[in-house]
């Protein structure tokens, strides 16, 4: 077999670094969390900020900032909350991967928290499939970061059971058509 020589290829296009700052790199210091993430978060013990990193992910904050638009293919996160906050059951159409960067923290699926669930601790990771109903609640004693990311560049939304949808509309929250968080008069009040 003859070897190929080595042949020094050429960028199509160099990035400055400007651009390659502004564009492609998102600053933890420099995010802007979202503390209404998703519907459940209206729900006591269900707060916690999102920092969207990649992408908007499945995200139900219309007003959610990203600082990093191109997403090919993955979404990225970054979930920050005090122990015993988390997120209630949901699921999606692609594969959630969860890395736990701070902290212990319980991922959790099937029909409660308790009968299937793993451990996570500093940098264990986890694949959840598609379309599996799932959830995390950080189970530390301190505040938690869960690294969270999706597959797929436009990875759908998110779905609910019912009993989550149920509580989050008897504190007067809902989603509009577009699967992002409304408020309805009564909540306002």
């Amino acid at each position: 077999m003859t070897k190929q020589p080595m042949t020094k290829q050429m960028t199509k296009q160099v990035i400055s670094v400007e651009e390659f700052e502004r564009t492609r790199v998102a600053r933890f210091k420099e995010l802007e969390g979202s503390s209404r993430p998703m519907l459940d978060a209206v729900i006591p013990g269900q707060e916690r900020d999102i920092y969207q990193v990649i992408g908007k992910g499945v995200s139900q904050d219309r007003e959610a900032k990203i600082p990093i638009t191109d997403n090919a293919s993955f979404n990225v996160a970054i979930v920050r909350c005090a122990p015993g906050k988390g997120t209630l059951h949901h699921d999606h159409k692609t594969n959630e991967v969860f890395m736990s960067l701070k902290g212990k923290w319980k991922i959790f699926w099937g029909d409660d928290e308790d009968s299937h669930f793993v451990i996570l601790e500093p940098f264990d990771t986890a694949s959840v499939p598609p379309n599996l109903m799932r959830g995390f609640r950080n189970v530390g004693d301190e505040e938690g970061l869960l690294l969270g990311t999706i597959a797929g560049t436009d990875p759908g939304g998110v779905r609910w059971r019912d009993d989550v949808l149920a509580e989050a509309s008897r504190r007067g929250h809902g989603l509009d058509e577009d699967g992002q968080i409304t408020e309805t008069p009564a909540a306002a009040e």
